[in-house]
């Protein structure tokens, strides 16, 4: 029998008290975990942000990637999109737009779009908020990927 975790989040309350809130489970496989997360929203009116909060959201300094992290590969896995290296930002817009241009990942494609935006917002916001149609920046200091890099 397969062991299983529960998956939650934190969500701090108005009365600045916090509370676990469990949004799926986790189950352990030979090659790690498989996640099944329940039907997930978001909240039909906004909450105003105290300043107190305002450090928790702006991870890595604001800007592109809104607390969005990387996806579970590279040297960069889960960390997030806000504040990374141009280098980093470099490799997983990179890979993104392979998935994109891949069909045989076109389930994946809607994620990978937002993905995609959101770096691409970084790499603008570091760069000056200069366009954003990709990076224009000097790409020939990036090394190949290598084994850490691959997703399994």
């Amino acid at each position: 029998m397969s062991e299983t975790y529960p998956v939650t989040v934190s969500v701090q309350r108005s009365d600045g008290s916090t509370e676990e809130v469990r949004v799926g489970s986790a189950t352990k496989t030979e090659t790690g975990f498989s996640l099944k997360l329940g039907e997930l929203s978001i909240g039909s009116t906004p909450i105003a942000m105290s300043r107190s909060a305002a450090p928790l959201r702006s991870v890595g300094g604001g800007g592109g990637g809104d607390g969005m992290v990387f996806p579970p590969y590279g040297r960069s896995k889960g960390m997030p999109i806000s504040g990374a290296t141009m280098q980093d930002l470099d490799f997983y817009a990179n890979g993104s737009r392979r998935s994109l241009a891949d069909p045989t990942k076109s389930r994946f494609h809607d994620k990978e779009r937002v993905m995609l935006a959101a770096i691409e917002a970084e790499i603008a916001r570091q760069s000056g908020g200069g366009g954003g149609g990709g990076s224009s920046h000097d790409d020939s200091q990036i090394p190949p990927p290598g084994d850490e890099d691959a997703p399994f």
